[in-house]
């Protein structure tokens, strides 16, 4: 079984479900360049450290020192060749895509492993209503905006659904920072408009801490935050603004709404089943 050890409020933990396994090894595989299986077996040399006195506490200490060193070193190295925005993550799918009809109204959904895992879990969603999704688990919108003419412009849609700031605020790719993440969303709109792509934005989704980033203490007051400012620039430029979170988040903490989520970030069905009318009226009304 695989097994992630994290760092939570109370010391070392370790998670064996799956689903929050996959929540947190995304990001390392995504972002961070860890090779798989070396970080799946870093959580189990730490495991075999902390439970076995290996000539003395000290000693294990220097050897995990040493372990998590080594893995930074590699993935530091690897980095450097990187297709940092992965834009061969859908290159082929890209190419295969004819150019619109001349009445086709294409619609290409941008975002992160909520978008991803939207089109994995409600496949037909997508397909009955024509819709392009271009989701990568664990990107941040600087990598949205590095990849936006590849996955976005080169497809000659109608019109972009744009969902981003959940993986800057659990600070995947760099320590977040509001003004460059509302920029990156500005660019993008930006970026549309001179190609005459109409755009939707989108409110991050609610989310009370991240399990692979439990240091992060303010994630809700962030998401708040960033929200108000995405949902103040879309009324000022008149941009269409789909407000998932009211629709989906727990009053007593500003988390995702159980009901929705096993992980408290990523939309189970049901949270999918909340926001595909809020989204599907939005596009009906802009095109």
């Amino acid at each position: 079984m695989c097994a992630v050890l994290f760092k939570g409020d109370c010391g070392w933990e370790e998670e064996k479900d799956p689903d929050l396994c996959y929540a947190m090894l995304f990001v390392q595989i995504e972002n961070s360049c860890f090779f798989p299986d070396i970080f799946v077996c870093l959580p189990e040399l730490m495991l075999i450290l902390k439970n076995r006195n290996m000539l003395g506490k000290r000693i294990g200490q220097w050897a995990l020192l040493a372990a998590i060193s080594c893995c930074l070193s590699i993935g530091e190295a690897c980095a450097q060749k990187k297709d940092f925005g992965n834009l061969a993550r859908y290159s082929k799918e890209n190419a295969m895509l004819p150019k619109p009809a001349k009445k086709e109204k294409r619609v290409v959904f941008l975002g992160n492993s909520i978008t991803e895992g939207w089109v994995r879990t409600h496949p037909d969603f997508f397909k009955t209503n024509g819709y392009i999704g271009r989701g990568i688990s664990g990107q941040t919108s600087y990598q949205f905006l590095l990849r936006f003419r590849e996955d976005v412009i080169n497809l000659s849609p109608a019109l972009v659904v744009i969902n981003a700031g959940t993986n800057d605020v659990a600070e995947n790719t760099n320590p977040y920072n509001e003004d460059y993440t509302f920029g990156n969303i500005v660019s993008m709109v930006e970026l549309a408009k001179v190609n005459k792509i109409k755009v939707i934005l989108t409110s991050v989704l609610p989310a009370a801490a991240f399990k692979w980033r439990m240091e992060i203490k303010d994630a809700p007051q962030k998401i708040q935050a960033l929200n108000t400012r995405i949902k103040a620039y879309a009324e000022a430029n008149k941009i269409p603004f789909v407000d998932y979170y009211q629709a989906m988040v727990s009053a007593d903490n500003k988390a995702l709404n159980s009901r929705y989520t096993k992980d408290g970030v990523h939309p189970t069905g049901e949270g999918y089943d909340v926001m595909e009318p809020l989204i599907k009226a939005a596009i009906e009304k802009a095109l």
